[in-house]
């Protein structure tokens, strides 16, 4: 990925086919730019653009943005282009001071850039910095620098500029009265971009840091030539490439200490727990909207957990949730009616921008009345609808097992069988892929694709229910509970909860690895006992989904998910560094006997 490909990304303002032409405004004609170097505390200067109105009857509110992608855009005389302004063109309409800025170690800024860097706890050395300080202070500069501001400024963004939004609400300037982390990066080892239970997301990394690398900076900008695969199929060249530990020779230039950075660490070791924000976000003073998608690839995990971890370590929080039927980034700038094959219904991005987002900022910044926004903007998948909830979960969902029985069948009635499993062989020589057709990059539709591709392997476990009679609405995290033994050490386990229409298409809804050596902690692995059996239980991220009448629900079990996730060699030891011979087939025991009974826990909404 490029890095003028990471900013259009950022901003979420990317075309896809069948959309329609991106709403433009004229940046230049409205708008007055100044481009400054604004001091922090250990006097470090961060590069910063700033946008005023022409209009200078009347005072604006701040809307931010701080980003380690690049501003863009840079020269005094350089403005957003009508495609790239057409995300904020309804918030320049009514009127905001915009302010983007590069990082600290980032394009035009000053100082080291850390990946995620870890925040102070405070009180501390006043002369420390982290993210959270270099937004404080730059929110400071502007009070006292912009004229014509009202005082109040709100924070925004999407992926790592969404965990830039997180940092800043840490400690908060008194002046940002409202901030909006949008599938923020929050815990990396925890199930965002790094690692999902202990597997990394092998596709996703690899491509990211070909590109995102250490800067010597100040530097502009400028297109970096993409990596060349050799191939248009990563599943070969990821097997060709055999270990992790390969990656160096494949760069074909020094390799980048992100990416060794995230191979090496493959517990959640002091390097990950350090970077996590969400211990931190305690006693949040500004409003927030966090939103999120139910399909996206990245970071999913991220505004789910930064949403509870403000509800539950700060009750005080005016706190809000979105959540669309989107991948990464796409409820911003782009008609969002689709995915892949699947249908929204509607344009979901501009329903969430309208009624939403905007609302959101015009209330808290420029103090509108009749704010209605609800706690918990939800989309219900299945039926293409919004429903607006007091709370997330929704208070009428309770728990349900789904249990896997006898003849691949799936129901809410516990197994009666004793000592019954099904079973396959998981051959890390011939991994399970997560696309039905080649690919090089993580294809965002994979999350909503048709799984009959995988149902159709010997080393995947399909179960499913009857045709249902009424429909069945799941709200809220999909948790599996298996028992499970192995012939390896160590073997991954993969969940995914489908929808099987009538026609048997098999809509992927929800998957998640679980690597089987972090069953007890994901600080200290321990290995399989080969032929032991073991529980394995995790929870993956939430659903919001309506299971039709006529419809079945299935669950596919399998112990690869490649090159999405790294190969696990079945042989418990250093996966990074795993030698050609560790590389094993497993006979994989998923057990559904009355005292080993496997079930994926869903909240269902009542009276379904």
């Amino acid at each position: 990925m490029s890095i003028f490909q990471c900013f259009v990304l950022v901003l979420a303002i990317f075309t896809m086919e069948g959309s329609a032409k991106p709403e433009s405004y004229d940046f230049a004609a409205h708008y007055d730019k100044q481009e400054v170097r604004i001091p922090m505390r250990d006097g470090v200067r961060l590069f910063t653009a700033i946008y005023t109105p022409k209009d200078t009857s009347t005072r604006y509110p701040f809307l931010m943005t701080r980003t380690p992608y690049s501003i863009d855009c840079y020269g005094p005389d350089q403005f957003p282009s009508k495609k790239f302004s057409a995300s904020l063109a309804p918030f320049a309409r009514s009127g905001f001071i915009f302010v983007w800025q590069d990082v600290r170690g980032r394009y035009m800024s000053e100082g080291t850039f850390v990946e995620e860097r870890p925040e102070f706890d405070r009180p501390g050395n006043p002369n420390d910095t982290d993210e959270s300080t270099d937004t404080y202070d730059t929110v400071e500069w502007l009070l006292k620098n912009v004229p014509n501001n009202n005082g109040k400024v709100g924070l925004r963004g999407i992926s790592y500029p969404g965990f830039y939004t997180s940092t800043g609400l840490i400690n908060a300037h008194p002046a940002l009265v409202a901030a909006s982390p949008q599938a923020p990066m929050a815990d990396l080892y925890g199930g965002d971009d790094a690692y999902h239970n202990g597997a990394l997301l092998l596709l996703s990394n690899f491509d990211f840091y070909t590109d995102f690398g250490p800067q010597h900076n100040p530097v502009l900008p400028s297109e970096s030539k993409p990596f060349d695969y050799g191939t248009k199929d990563a599943y070969k060249f990821f097997l060709q490439m055999g270990a992790l530990a390969n990656a160096d020779k494949l760069y074909g230039k020094s390799l980048n200490r992100y990416w060794t950075d995230v191979a090496a660490n493959t517990t959640y070791d002091e390097y990950w727990r350090e970077r996590n924000v969400l211990p931190h976000l305690k006693h949040i003073t500004p409003a927030v909207l966090v939103v999120g998608g139910w399909f996206d690839a990245e970071d999913l995990s991220g505004a789910l957990k930064t949403y509870r971890a403000i509800h539950d370590q700060s009750p005080e929080t005016d706190l809000r949730l979105a959540m669309g039927p989107w991948s990464h980034g796409q409820w911003a700038n782009r008609e969002a009616t689709m995915l892949g094959d699947v249908q929204f219904g509607s344009n979901t991005a501009a329903y969430f921008r309208e009624k939403v987002e905007l609302p959101f900022f015009l209330h808290f910044l420029k103090g509108q009345p009749d704010f209605t926004v609800p706690r918990a903007t939800m989309f219900e998948t299945g039926t293409n609808t919004w429903q607006a909830q007091p709370q997330w979960p929704p208070s009428n969902s309770n728990a349900k097992l789904l249990y896997l029985n006898v003849n691949h069948q799936l129901s809410f009635t516990k197994p009666t069988d004793h000592a019954a499993f099904d079973s396959y062989v998981s051959d890390p020589a011939a991994p399970v892929p997560f696309s039905a057709k080649p690919t090089l990059t993580v294809n965002r539709e994979y999350m909503v694709a048709d799984q009959r591709f995988a149902s159709e392997r010997s080393d995947v476990l399909s179960y499913q229910t009857e045709e249902l009679q009424e429909p069945v609405i799941v709200a809220g995290p999909v948790s599996p509970s298996l028992y499970i033994s192995s012939t390896g050490t160590d073997s991954d386990f993969v969940i995914k909860l489908i929808d099987v229409d009538p026609s048997g298409r098999q809509q992927l809804i929800r998957g998640e690895p679980f690597r089987a050596k972090f069953r007890r902690s994901f600080v200290t692995p321990e290995p399989l006992v080969p032929g032991q059996i073991e529980q394995i239980r995790f929870d993956m991220p939430d659903i919001y989904h309506c299971f039709q009448k006529g419809h079945r629900l299935m669950v596919q079990i399998q112990s690869s998910w490649f090159p999405l996730f790294d190969r696990n060699p079945q042989t418990f030891g250093d996966i990074p560094n795993a030698k050609a011979a560790d590389f094993i087939k497993a006979t994989e025991r998923i057990y559904r006997s009355s005292a080993t009974p496997t079930a994926i826990e869903l909240r269902v909404v009542a009276g379904q």
